[in-house]
């Protein structure tokens, strides 16, 4: 068996290439679907299987992130047939699939957990300001990082106060998230770059503010809305964005609990530190990508190249190894 980790995507991941990733029949879909009938919430399963994709529909949290969920979980389904997997991470709301494909939360449990949270992302910020988000570039076309973007970040950031925070780290880019007025005096303030033929910053067209303090509560609302879940350890190791381990042996639940609930949405999240993490202590021989899309393949690229392993120190080598006959980094939606 091949040993694998599995890097599971958040929100944003569900794009126009991933209409048509939930087959209706599956058990999975159908409940999703049941579940949210329960609710007066259109059937995911149709908002999949429409003609053309509208970002007003397919863009929204209360949407969005249920899909990424469901699409990733039914690729977690295929993994363990030919690897063992020895770890999972995730980035940001990703962190909930990583919860049910786990074992830590049933099914039902899971998908509530993420609708609910989902839903309370979609209400305003605190005086009804709207929510904003960018991301900017801390690293090269050659995947070499630049620590003054990151302190021109910091810098920029510090300059709005408690309105807006460094939200996501990718490693090779930052999302900062915040009011919408604190995110355009940070724009401003950003050195423009250019990286991969793309202009930076690049403010993003779906905005929540999800891991800043602006969310903590609209959290905590839906956590009172969701109750009691049944937690359980996890029957592989999970590493969150605090680059914190919850193995099956040592897990407690009622701390998985807290982790996992009003606390992931206030706290900044670190995909890059739990990557590192997972590489430098379980030792994956590849790393899987589910869907929908390859959102994390660059991040996870640039990552592996920082990390120098397995001896890939370059862009360059690193693209070698992709195109030999056994690639370290697989995405399960190309």
């Amino acid at each position: 068996m091949v040993r694998a980790a599995v890097a599971f995507p958040g929100r944003g991941a569900y794009g126009p290439s991933s209409l048509g990733s939930l087959p209706p029949s599956h058990s999975w879909v159908r409940r999703a679907d049941q579940l949210r009938a329960e609710t007066g919430l259109e059937a995911l399963s149709t908002i999949d299987h429409a003609t053309r994709f509208t970002p007003a529909i397919h863009l929204r949290p209360s949407n969005a992130w249920p899909l990424t969920f469901l699409a990733s979980l039914l690729d977690a389904e295929r993994i363990a047939d030919d690897h063992e997997v020895v770890v999972v991470v995730a980035s940001s709301t990703g962190w909930y699939t990583a919860l049910a494909a786990s074992g830590a939360l049933g099914f039902d449990d899971a998908f509530r957990l993420v609708q609910e949270m989902a839903s309370a992302a979609e209400e305003p910020l605190p005086d009804d300001a709207s929510p904003a988000e960018l991301v900017y570039p801390l690293t090269d076309d050659a995947w070499d990082r630049d620590e003054l973007r990151s302190t021109a970040l910091d810098a920029a950031v510090a300059g709005v106060g408690p309105q807006a925070a460094r939200a996501l780290e990718l490693g090779s880019f930052s999302v900062v998230a915040g009011t919408a007025d604190a995110i355009g005096r940070i724009g401003d303030a950003l050195p423009p770059v250019n990286v991969g033929g793309r202009s930076y910053p690049l403010r993003l067209s779906a905005a929540d503010a999800w891991h800043t303090p602006l969310r903590s509560a609209a959290a905590s609302a839906a956590a009172e809305r969701i109750g009691a879940l049944a937690w359980d350890r996890p029957n592989v190791t999970l590493v969150d964005g605090r680059a914190t381990r919850f193995t099956p042996w040592s897990t407690d639940p009622a701390e998985l609990a807290a982790r996992s609930l009003v606390s992931h949405a206030e706290a900044p999240y670190d995909f890059a530190r739990a990557f590192r993490v997972a590489l430098r202590e379980y030792a994956p021989e590849v790393i899987l990508l589910p869907g929908p899309g390859a959102s994390l393949g660059a991040a996870c690229a640039q990552l592996i190249v920082a990390e120098g392993y397995r001896g890939i120190r370059s862009r360059t080598e690193f693209e070698a190894v992709q195109a030999s006959p056994a690639p370290i980094l697989l995405s399960m939606r190309r």
